[in-house]
């Protein structure tokens, strides 16, 4: 058998736009939580069973297939975010991603970073972290201030921008209403400014369309388990190249180097620790890679490609235009803005009595339809595979949920 042949070909499954016939084993009814976890695709799960049989048969000699696959990972990275391949990395997760950046940045004392209340905590901890060792001023805003009056959002953060910010982290969407930040707009006044932009685009990467130069995005992040569909414990790195010139080696290890594994293969004389360390995100790189996630990503991406993500975004919005006005009509508040560029794959909505979300999970889930409840909201996050035909279903669990909690 031609094993690296058979590695290298893709699989025979195709995406279609609607279908779960890749998802033959999925239990539940509605799934409405790829903003949480997406449950792997036949071709996610055949990957990484193949790779388990190639270690299983060659051992040792399976990892050069790995080392080749993980140079293709980052080809479809790129070409998803609007990126160069040797910008990109692979690290074990989003939060590693930025605390590559905030571990790394060579701060000064006084430094500003702007933060928005009602991010995920990994695009705040590692900042709050950089600043308690560097002396740095953390200046906060309001995220869902840009979902309410987005003009004057953006004017009270170019204030902070002509006021010196060093740096401005926010996400590609907000993870609890869904909202679609305005990176173009953020990214333009920060490179007029002078400032970064560092964008956690995990709840943005694979259903909506990025670019990462038309955007001015210094620093992004995203991982593997959301809107990618692919295992857990991966994610992309990007840095723009003038911006990981400016990053320290702070998080290196020994795959950070240049010809990292020249002292295992070339013999004798090569066993150095001088070698420099590539400068670029792949510093980043440090030590030993998930292979079976890098394997489910590289199959998740090939679905992904052939929809095209401007594809998989309109399927989804007509989703949700098919169910929003009926969730709205069974006293619901939508969260989804008006202007379609505020949108995303979200479609968040809550009760009267936010603090009963938790419950009205539960009885949805009892129901056949799994979603999530961050901070009060009913988080409701469809992907290609969802159907439009789903709303009927819907719309019974929210009448059987709203009968058994009495509202």
């Amino acid at each position: 058998m031609d094993v690296r042949r058979e590695s290298a070909t893709s699989p025979p499954h195709r995406a279609e736009l609607g279908s779960r016939a890749l998802f033959r084993d999925l239990e539940v009814p509605v799934y409405l939580n790829h903003a949480s976890v997406s449950p792997p695709s036949l071709a996610v799960r055949d990957a990484v069973t193949r790779t388990m049989d190639g270690y299983a048969r060659r051992g040792m000699a399976w990892y050069s297939e790995e080392m080749d696959r993980r140079e293709r990972v980052r080809g479809q990275l790129a070409r998803l975010i609007g990126a160069q391949a040797p910008d990109l990395a692979l690290v074990p997760n989003t939060s590693a991603g930025v605390m590559t950046v905030a571990l790394c940045l060579p701060w000064q004392r006084g430094d500003k970073i702007v933060l928005f209340e009602g991010e995920f905590p990994t695009n705040i901890t590692p900042w709050q972290q950089a600043t308690r060792r560097h002396g740095l001023e953390i200046v906060w805003m309001q995220a869902d201030s840009f979902r309410h009056d987005r003009a004057a959002a953006l004017e009270q953060l170019e204030d902070q921008l002509r006021a010196g910010a060093r740096l401005v982290a926010v996400s590609a969407v907000q993870f609890t209403t869904g909202q679609r930040m305005p990176l173009a707009e953020i990214g333009a006044m920060c490179r007029h400014h002078g400032s970064e932009l560092f964008v956690d685009a995990i709840q943005a990467a694979g259903v909506v369309p990025l670019d990462v130069d038309s955007m001015c995005i210094d620093y992004l992040t995203a991982g593997s388990h959301k809107w990618l569909m692919a295992p857990e414990g991966l994610a992309g790195f990007y840095a723009a190249p003038q911006a990981a010139e400016r990053l320290q080696p702070n998080v290196a290890a020994w795959l950070s180097h240049e010809e990292p594994f020249a002292f295992l293969t070339d013999g004798p004389g090569q066993l150095r620790y001088d070698r420099p360390i590539v400068p670029s995100a792949r510093m980043a790189e440090a030590g030993t890679f998930n292979v079976l996630g890098t394997a489910g990503l590289e199959a998740s991406l090939g679905l992904i490609e052939q929809l095209g993500v401007e594809n998989i975004f309109n399927h989804v919005q007509a989703w949700h235009d098919a169910v929003e006005p009926g969730l709205v009509e069974r006293g619901l508040e939508s969260a989804r803005m008006r202007d379609p560029g505020g949108r995303s794959g979200i479609l968040s909505v809550r009760p009267a009595d936010p603090h009963t979300t938790p419950a009205w999970a539960a009885a949805l889930a009892e129901r056949g339809v799994s979603c999530g409840s961050p901070d009060g909201w009913l988080r409701l996050s469809p992907h290609w595979p969802n159907a439009l035909t789903e709303a009927e279903a819907l719309f019974k669990a929210f009448d059987g949920a709203a009968s058994a909690l009495g509202v």
